[in-house]
């Protein structure tokens, strides 16, 4: 039985030039399309083929697994069609699993739905394509993790995306603009017509009544970066920072304590910012985040860094008991000779309210702080895709944990001009008395 590939797919003309360039040699795509334009469609058929051309792991890589999952790997298109009907039955060994996304061609080739946030978990493997989807929503640190990987075995990455605002996904595209071995490819509603104007129009309608202005609507329809990142929390803060050159070089005054706010993950990233103070200008010199290792590792990196440090500060959550020792974190701190101070615990959003006015006065280390400065303007209240509304509550993110050190810092920045200094990188112990540790 004679089979094509693409397979149960009939590309509209706008989708045909991607066709072309993949299948012309292009290893490196940009592909800005307008919301509802047939990104993920146009992909997954880019990437059945391919596994049939090349033997080898295939990834499809989404901001989150669990985005992934209701998306692709669950995901009907308009007609209600599955996405995963693209990859034909008589190609397929065995029957897809379904705990890890992953399904194989029976010549080798495996195709895996991955979430960035999980990306540890194809660690050691070595993928010769790679689909970004909604690459500007992305932690960069994926395509930092995959890129090398490509460029040594000629494998290929498409970035999908529509954009939010001047980010990491913009730096890419304008990179790419400028180099012939990439290829881009930007369309809007106007380009595509696949959306009558009345369409649009209704939509136009409904999201400025819902939040006030068509921002989000330029941006999720016409591709329009300058709309800043809609529904972020501190874009407006960021930019004036950028504006006044507060993001800068900012060196370590080894006259001045450095304070440290941590942000505790359990199984996830974890966060620690550092800060110098000179009466009310509070100074950002360094970031750190450290992902799938535990707090005696980040005490020791912390310990590892040529400061001479005042107080450290944790959430209230690092009381908290763990049920597997009995002990709690802070406790493990104080074992291995680190105090913590607790951050007042105070609702989310008066804390971020706290984050905005910090901001003012903060200078931060462009360099040192490069990771926080990716992440905190891109930190944004959560989308309701059926409503076309953001909620009022955080995203959690890749983005959370640099703006929830931010928010920490916020509102214990007023004891960083007090402490005692102590050269923990010698080991000494910061074990002063402390009503909690009677």
């Amino acid at each position: 039985m004679e089979i094509t590939l693409p397979y149960n797919f009939e590309p509209r003309d706008y989708q045909i030039p991607i066709l072309k360039a993949i299948d012309s040699g292009y290893k490196r795509l940009i592909q800005v399309w307008h919301r509802r334009s047939g990104k993920e469609k146009t992909d997954i058929n880019i990437v059945a083929k391919k596994m049939m051309e090349r033997i080898g792991a295939y990834y499809y890589f989404f901001p989150t697994y669990k985005q992934g999952k209701k998306i692709l790997w669950d995901g009907l298109d308009k007609n209600g069609f599955p996405f995963l009907g693209h990859f034909p039955k008589q190609l397929l060994k065995g029957k897809p699993n379904e705990t890890e996304m992953k399904l194989e061609y029976k010549n080798g080739s495996l195709f895996q739905i991955v979430g960035i946030d999980s990306i540890d978990s194809i660690v050691g493997t070595n993928p010769v394509g790679a689909v970004f989807s909604e690459y500007s929503l992305e932690n960069p640190k994926g395509w930092d993790f995959i890129r090398p990987i490509l460029a040594e075995n000629g494998g290929w990455a498409i970035f999908n995306y529509t954009p939010r605002g001047k980010n990491h996904a913009y730096d890419l595209h304008q990179m790419a603009k400028n180099d012939s071995t990439w290829w881009t490819q930007v369309l809007t509603a106007d380009d595509t017509h696949i959306l009558s104007k009345e369409v649009l129009e209704q939509e136009r309608k409904e999201i400025i009544a819902k939040n006030g202005d068509d921002a989000l609507y330029q941006q999720e329809y016409f591709c329009s970066y300058v709309a800043g990142v809609i529904g972020a929390y501190y874009y407006a803060q960021y930019a004036l920072a950028e504006k006044e050159q507060r993001i800068t070089n900012i060196p370590y005054e080894p006259a001045l304590p450095v304070f440290t706010v941590w942000d505790l993950g359990i199984d996830d990233a974890m966060a620690i910012g550092f800060y110098q103070a000179t009466g009310r200008e509070r100074r950002m010199i360094d970031y750190l985040e450290l992902t799938g290792k535990g707090l005696p590792d980040a005490i020791k990196a912390v310990r590892e860094k040529p400061y001479i440090y005042g107080k450290h500060f944790a959430p209230h959550d690092i009381k908290v008991r763990e049920l597997g020792t009995g002990k709690s974190r802070i406790e493990v701190a104080r074992d291995l000779g680190h105090r913590f101070e607790v951050v007042p615990n105070m609702p989310v959003q008066d804390g971020i309210d706290r984050g905005r006015m910090f901001f003012s006065q903060l200078w931060i280390d462009k360099t040192k702080c490069k990771d926080w400065l990716k992440a905190i303007p891109q930190y944004t209240k959560e989308y309701d895709e059926n409503n076309k509304i953001f909620k009022d509550k955080p995203n959690h993110d890749w983005t959370s944990h640099g703006a929830d050190v931010h928010r920490y810092a916020s509102l214990v920045e007023d004891q960083f001009i007090t402490g005692d200094m102590s050269p923990m990188p010698q080991g000494t112990s910061l074990m002063s008395e402390d009503p909690y540790f009677r």
